[in-house]
């Protein structure tokens, strides 16, 4: 299974229609509504904010394309047919649109929301998906060089806090969790 590397962000102009692609890595159906809601809170006076995502969570497929306001199946269902084709999952692509006075046409919005989506992709680069969860991992001051270490580029700091002793929650991969696990005096909760 396949997803795209990173978060990213592409924009180009149709017959003076602005568009602006987004792209994120999930991992669950939360997160795409969550990060659609961002994008639709960044761009409150934009036209249309139309998405589709596809998640695979837990063994059960999430699929759900929206028009948001466009005409049925001209933006939300190309963007999705998109993601289909390029074999890609656990993303969420959101294409933000800025009228410019000049309609496009059913074939125009098709092709420009499944150019933003492709784009989009593209940018972001496609992966093999690999499964990371949310981790508490408590430990001693002296610990941190070691443990940021193992965390490297696979990991992610979601929070990092310093008290009587050291606790990051991360977001990490099944080999990372495994070998900070058999550090002496680490403490790892599953979240």
């Amino acid at each position: 299974m396949n997803t795209i590397k990173k978060e990213t962000i592409i924009e180009f102009e149709e017959r003076k229609s602005k568009f602006i692609g987004y792209a994120k890595p999930i991992s669950n159906k939360k997160e795409a509504e969550s990060f659609i809601q961002q994008i639709k809170s960044k761009h409150p006076d934009a036209t249309h904010n139309c998405s589709a995502y596809k998640v695979i969570d837990n063994g059960q497929e999430y699929f759900k394309t929206d028009d948001d306001g466009e005409p049925s199946g001209t933006a939300g269902k190309p963007m999705g047919d998109i993601i289909t084709y390029m074999e890609v999952s656990n993303l969420v692509v959101v294409a933000t649109r800025y009228f410019g006075g000049i309609k496009l046409g059913a074939g125009g919005l098709v092709r420009n929301y499944a150019k933003t989506a492709k784009l989009a992709i593209q940018d972001a680069g496609i992966e093999e998906y690999i499964e990371k969860k949310i981790y508490l991992v408590d430990f001693n001051y002296d610990k941190i060089g070691e443990i940021e270490n193992i965390i490297g580029i696979s990991g992610e700091y979601i929070e990092k806090g310093y008290n009587d002793r050291v606790t990051y929650k991360i977001k990490t991969d099944e080999n990372t969790y495994n070998t900070l696990k058999n550090i002496k005096d680490v403490i790892i909760i599953d979240l």
